[in-house]
């Protein structure tokens, strides 16, 4: 099979389907209308210095995402790292009903330390973010936000670090498919 991009209208399920696992964006913020929590699978670290993660949203309808709207309006938002123990609550907050999806997917809202956003308080590592740009691409919205701050629970560390083997993290595959990060193995960069 041979696609020609130019000629495609939509390579989503191409994207998504090949690019995989993807981390999981689960993006907080708050906005005039409350709070939102919404997963994203179009998200993944930026750069490492500054620390900035980025998330890609699509339109909602013909409007932006409320995640969009109110990272852009209040300048914040917090990443919430999804681990396989609250698989279906972030499933729970990915409808697009005007519902309180802390309430929907049963998690706490906790205030976050340094930006005006929530954060799921089940959540083992979050980060808190000050948005630094928005580049609108084609009918997606791209937004970059620089790392402020991070909690990481204990029960998640080993002498002091982040040891990812406590954390089981979720992928996000295709579809409706999400991957374990328990398969691992390690390999030596050749000198």
């Amino acid at each position: 099979m041979e696609i020609d991009a130019r000629e495609k209208r939509s390579l989503y399920r191409v994207l998504a389907g090949v690019v995989v696992p993807r981390p999981i964006g689960w993006i907080s913020t708050r906005g005039p209308d409350g709070d939102n929590l919404a997963p994203y699978s179009f998200f993944n670290v930026a750069t490492p210095a500054p620390p900035t993660l980025a998330f890609s949203a699509g339109p909602d309808g013909d409007d932006r995402k409320d995640s969009v709207e109110n990272a852009e309006s209040t300048g914040a938002f917090a990443h919430n790292v999804v681990t396989a123990d609250l698989a279906e609550a972030m499933n729970a907050t990915s409808t697009g009903a005007a519902v309180d999806e802390f309430d929907r997917a049963g998690v706490t809202k906790r205030e976050c330390e340094t930006v005006d956003a929530p954060s799921v308080g089940e959540s083992p590592v979050v980060f808190e973010c000050t948005v630094v740009d928005t580049v609108e691409l084609g009918a997606s919205t791209l937004v970059l936000g620089e790392v402020q701050y991070v909690r990481i629970d204990e029960e998640v560390t080993t002498d002091g670090k982040l040891d990812t083997g406590k954390l089981d993290a979720l992928g996000r595959m295709t579809g409706s498919e999400y991957t374990r990060t328990r398969d691992r193995f390690s390999m030596e960069r050749p000198e």
